[in-house]
């Protein structure tokens, strides 16, 4: 088992095809998109969090977002009409609650494992993606949500993260742009951000000099398992059909992924939860001197931040269960133009550009990685709002499995 083909070109497709090449794989990526990292992975909030690890699985999220269904510009909305697949979601999400504290406990241990990665592939290949190392602060203005805050930090821990409680004196100092009134927050030190579609393209082009085949402007449209290999159908841009046959596929494909496992016998109940982005441009120098440097994220809002260099402020957040429409609706967008207006008055947010991405969550809010039921299929999917902070270490985890796949059935054939 030699040649891959792995499906999608985001984050945890182009990461999954480094992983592999650097175990002597022939890698074969496919993505319907004309370039990498051009979905969920082209402008996401910029976090690399460990510290946002929390799985959301708690009966206060699901009473919590039971009240934000009746608040125009809430950070939850669910469209009410009903569908399977969004009723069976929902259904297998409240059945994983009994496990919120083991699934956080796991997902924080593979965000600190990703972190030696993520950076490591781009020292060693050469490309910059507006890294900030200035750590991830969480404000809070409610002191039930601080309180809850503190509980999560001792389970964070029991995954070895350090988060430590800041004072008010302590926040202005980490950033003195925050002027707002906040009774205390929490500060990750290892946390960073970056650019993700900056860092998806950088790798990318890496692993195409290395030797791994990219098949972009293509729709895979089936994947037919056999004893022997996969074989992928496709369709290139010029609706030309095609046909492949690998040693084995590592199905990467967003919300997609679904589809695809459906076709190789695997269930693989992702649903696509829809995120906002704005990223503000920071035209003038006194935006550019008002915006913050430090990465934030307010739980309560739930907003997160990020600087991507000089001139953009990545402002990110909101849940939406819509299905698979992608569409920009502006007072999903206007909460989060009007949180920077309020936090940053100073910044300037005449010229924002906003940006909606459908993030592939699974039930129990951690990845899908590793072997399928049938031979030579794996997957490294399901990351939901985490996908760059996981990315990494997932990849090396279905890397190594696919490995250890190659040689058991070369022992088998020798």
């Amino acid at each position: 088992m030699r040649k891959i083909a792995v499906i999608g070109a985001g984050i945890t497709g182009i990461t999954t095809a480094y992983s592999l090449l650097e175990r002597g794989f022939e890698v074969t990526v496919f993505d319907r998109n004309r370039y990498a990292a051009m979905e969920t992975s082209f402008a996401n909030g910029g976090q690399l969090s460990a510290s946002n690890a929390e799985t959301w699985s708690r009966w206060a999220t699901v009473f919590k977002g039971i009240k934000w269904m009746f608040e125009p510009g809430a950070p939850l909305l669910v469209n009410p009409k009903p569908s399977w697949h969004k009723i069976s979601w929902m259904t297998e999400f409240m059945a994983n609650i009994p496990g919120y504290k083991n699934n956080t406990i796991k997902t924080v241990e593979l965000a600190i494992g990703a972190r030696e990665h993520l950076k490591g592939h781009a020292e060693k290949e050469g490309f910059d993606f507006s890294c900030e190392d200035r750590g991830i602060l969480h404000v809070y203005d409610d002191e039930k949500e601080f309180t809850h805050a503190r509980k999560v930090n001792e389970l964070l821990a029991a995954g070895g993260l350090d988060r430590r409680e800041v004072n008010v004196d302590e926040i202005r100092k980490l950033e003195p742009a925050l002027t707002q009134n906040f009774i205390g927050g929490i500060y990750t030190v290892s946390d960073f951000t970056g650019d993700i579609h900056s860092y998806a393209s950088g790798l990318s082009k890496a692993c195409k000099k290395r030797g791994v085949e990219f098949h972009y402007g293509c729709k895979v449209e089936t994947l037919k398992h056999a004893d022997e290999g996969v074989e992928v159908h496709w369709k290139d841009d010029d609706n030309t059909r095609v046909q492949n046959q690998y040693d084995g596929v590592v199905v990467c494909a967003g919300v997609q992924s679904r589809d695809l496992a459906a076709q190789l016998g695997d269930r693989v109940n992702i649903y696509p939860v829809k995120g906002y982005s704005i990223t503000v441009h920071l035209n003038d120098a006194e935006s550019q001197s008002a915006a913050p440097w430090v990465s934030l994220l307010d739980d309560k809002a739930k907003v997160v931040t990020s600087r991507l260099g000089k001139d953009r402020f990545r402002i990110a957040g909101t849940v939406e269960f819509n299905g698979y429409n992608l569409d920009i609706r502006d007072d999903r967008i206007k909460p989060l133009t009007k949180w920077c207006e309020k936090l940053f008055p100073k910044v300037s947010t005449e010229y924002a550009t906003p940006w909606a991405g459908l993030r592939p969550m699974m039930p129990n809010m951690l990845p899908k990685v590793g072997a399928g039921k049938k031979s030579r299929v794996f997957y490294n999917t399901g990351h939901g709002h985490l996908g760059w902070t996981l990315s990494a270490a997932t990849a090396e985890l279905v890397a190594e499995e696919v490995l250890i796949a190659r040689q058991s059935n070369s022992r088998m054939v020798g």
